[in-house]
């Protein structure tokens, strides 16, 4: 067999001479280049590469000592710390995988995806003890809590490990979408994605590079988390991970001088734009060379103030998916030109917007958006028809509607199912929120559609008031109707506490409509 004919379905080795395409491969090589160089740094713990591979070869044989194989899984609850990226790339060292539930679930939300991941081993942090309840699970044969009981457990284990040969489409982790719309499904994602994916951020961001200095502080359970903080030291950098996200932490820590790349998402510029104004005007010198935002539409007004703050030529905006992995990227040069837009395809992508008779769309109409690279995943765990749906010779769409410019730059317009029809029109709802947060007096909304005898459904904008503002349902309507064609207008603005959300911080948009069902059935 020859490279050139090596498929997902060829069996066996490769011939001698090829190199695993597996995410610790990497870091094996970065070990053999500078084995003393710090790896990671998590708190006051660290890890030198030399210290990295060993950890990891030792998970691989702790786990295969109890009873793990290849095809199986494992799973881990626990915020960010320094064993994540040892125990996800250990397990996979054998063929396994490791799933990667929100350690902010419930104990029976956890347990229900660790029995539909089936498994083996539990891997938990002392702080996520509370949230296990052993009772539930159905597949686990061992638990292992890091601090104390792992470092014992780790040290017991074998350091002498050689990696076999792994076919890069084996499964590497699953982490768990967020169920909006019903139960989570487990996201597979194969080392060939992960492992592209890894260079692709260097190709693309230009931060991945033995002398970067990665500060990593979004939630590793997530695929683009785990997959930002993992990229560093599979290309010869160092991550610096943070155990939670606090603004000034995150400053100071840009502010060193240490730091040369970040990940964020918008709620976490929020956050540091709220420090007090000495302390930004303090904290403002930096060395940092890129910094990628993604999860959500960043505000434009909050884009020109990390332009202003940060520098020009830092940011990237991309839109991605767990499934589909970064699609486009907005890149540095267009931050301010191109407004409320997400960019052009990142890397190896390819797109397509599609009608609902699957035919193409021209520039400047709205089409389902449909990806194609080498980064996508494999498909659902043991979802079978979700996987067919989501799938469509070869492409993968998540749902996101999209249009397309004439200089061929892409703008997400809403989620399908959350497209309101109201008089036979079709409203995205997210290009009503965007004129509605335009106002001081608003911190977010959410928009809907609820049903109506007159129109089918009818808009209803669900607002969280800024601190001490009222609602001035007249002035946001007006508002709207500055900017938005008529029947895109709310009929009800209401004044809401908060917007519901799951434990990846998503709007849980079906609950808003059932809260809206209950106001107006108690009036």
């Amino acid at each position: 067999m020859t490279a050139a004919h090596y498929t997902r379905e060829s069996p066996g080795a490769l011939p001698l001479g090829f190199e695993n395409l597996t995410v610790a491969s990497g870091i094996r090589s970065a070990a053999e280049r500078e084995s003393g160089k710090t790896a990671i740094l998590c708190g006051a713990q660290s890890r030198t590469y030399a210290q990295l591979v060993e950890h990891i070869d030792r998970v691989a044989n702790g786990v295969k000592a109890l009873g793990l194989q290849a095809g199986q899984n494992a799973a881990i609850v626990a915020p960010n710390c320094i064993e994540y990226i040892e125990i996800v790339a250990g397990v996979s060292e054998i063929g396994a995988a490791t799933a990667t539930p929100n350690p902010r679930l419930t104990p029976r939300e956890l347990a229900e995806i660790c029995n539909d991941a089936e498994a083996r081993i539990l891997f938990v942090h002392p702080d996520c003890m509370d949230s296990i309840d052993r009772a539930l699970y159905t597949s686990l044969s061992h638990v292992i809590v890091l601090g104390e009981p792992y470092a014992k457990w780790l040290a017991d284990a074998s350091p002498d490990f050689t990696p076999g040969f792994i076919p890069e489409w084996t499964t590497f982790a699953i982490p768990y979408t967020s169920g909006t719309t019903g139960k989570p499904k487990g996201v597979m994602l194969s080392h060939r994605s992960r492992t592209l994916c890894f260079l692709s951020y260097a190709g693309e961001y230009g931060i991945y590079a033995p002398e970067d200095h990665f500060l990593a502080f979004a939630p590793m359970c997530h695929g683009a988390g785990l997959a930002y903080a993992m990229a560093p030291v599979f290309t010869g950098g160092c991550v610096e991970i943070l155990s939670r996200f606090d603004a000034e932490t995150v400053l100071r820590a840009v502010h060193s001088g240490r730091v040369t790349g970040m990940f964020t998402v918008p709620t976490h510029f929020h956050a540091i734009f709220k420090l007090p104004a000495p302390l930004l005007a303090e904290l403002r010198g930096h060395r940092l060379r890129g910094i990628v935002a993604n999860a959500a539409p960043l505000p434009q007004d909050v884009k020109e103030r990390i332009v202003d703050y940060f520098g020009d030529g830092l940011l990237h905006e991309t839109y991605g998916s767990t499934e589909g992995g970064v699609v486009t990227n907005l890149r540095p040069r267009d931050q301010l030109r191109k407004v409320n837009c997400v960019g052009q395809p990142f890397g190896s992508n390819l797109i397509r917007l599609l009608d609902d008779a699957g035919r193409e769309v021209g520039p400047n109409v709205v089409g389902e958006l449909f990806s194609r690279s080498a980064t996508l995943f494999s498909g659902y765990w043991r979802k079978p028809e979700a996987t067919a749906e989501a799938f469509r010779d070869g492409w993968v769409s998540v749902g996101d509607m999209a249009r397309r410019d004439d200089e061929g730059y892409y703008y997400i317009v809403d989620r399908k199912k959350d497209m309101v029809i109201t008089g036979g029109m079709n409203v995205y709802p997210r290009e009503v929120e965007a004129v509605i947060d335009q106002d001081d007096a608003v911190a977010e909304s959410a928009v809907i559609g609820v049903p109506d005898p007159q129109w089918g459904e009818k808009l209803v904008a669900c607002v969280v008031l800024a601190p001490g503002a009222t609602l001035d349902a007249a002035a946001l309507e007006a508002r709207c109707r500055a900017e938005l064609a008529p029947y895109k207008l709310p009929k009800h603005f209401v004044a809401i506490d908060a917007l519901p959300r799951n434990a990846n911080g998503k709007v849980l948009k079906t609950a808003l409509r059932a809260w809206c069902a209950q106001q107006a059935e108690a009036h």
